[in-house]
């Protein structure tokens, strides 16, 4: 579809994730090692914005269930107006990880349950880490 990717990670100082955008960035660069053509970066404000910052054409976006149409849809829509040169495509997540939201892994990590199929190995290790650290204070 493309020949080269960026996956781009907005700073949102409103969310409190479990890691930060640089501990986030750290591990996407260790999971997309082996592909020569994705980019990682942070951003800040409208992805179209960055998008168009970074000479990219297409917005890519996943989709896992219905209840994210309505959402991605509007944005869709609101990123063609503002960007008209800038299209965005949703894939469709596939059956085994359709299910899968950040918070559900947090949650079923720090129960004790096995993430380990949901999760690349670093992932994993980081993820229980952090929950550990976190349990200690």
């Amino acid at each position: 579809m493309a020949g080269r990717l960026i996956v781009a990670v907005l700073r949102n100082q409103s969310k409190h994730p479990l890691f930060s955008v640089e501990e986030r960035l750290e591990m996407i660069a260790d999971v997309v090692k082996p592909y020569p053509n994705v980019e990682i970066a942070a951003f800040e404000g409208l992805l179209v914005d960055f998008a168009a910052s970074r000479g990219a054409t297409m917005i890519v976006r996943g989709m896992r269930a219905v209840s994210d149409y309505e959402l991605e849809w509007e944005m869709a829509l609101m990123n063609r107006r503002l960007k008209p040169e800038i299209e965005t495509v949703f894939l469709m997540a596939g059956e085994e990880y359709s299910f899968i939201s950040s918070h559900l892994v947090k949650e079923v990590a720090a129960l004790g349950g096995n993430v380990s199929d949901v999760v690349p190995p670093m992932v994993e290790r980081r993820l229980k880490q952090r929950l550990a650290a976190e349990n200690r204070t």
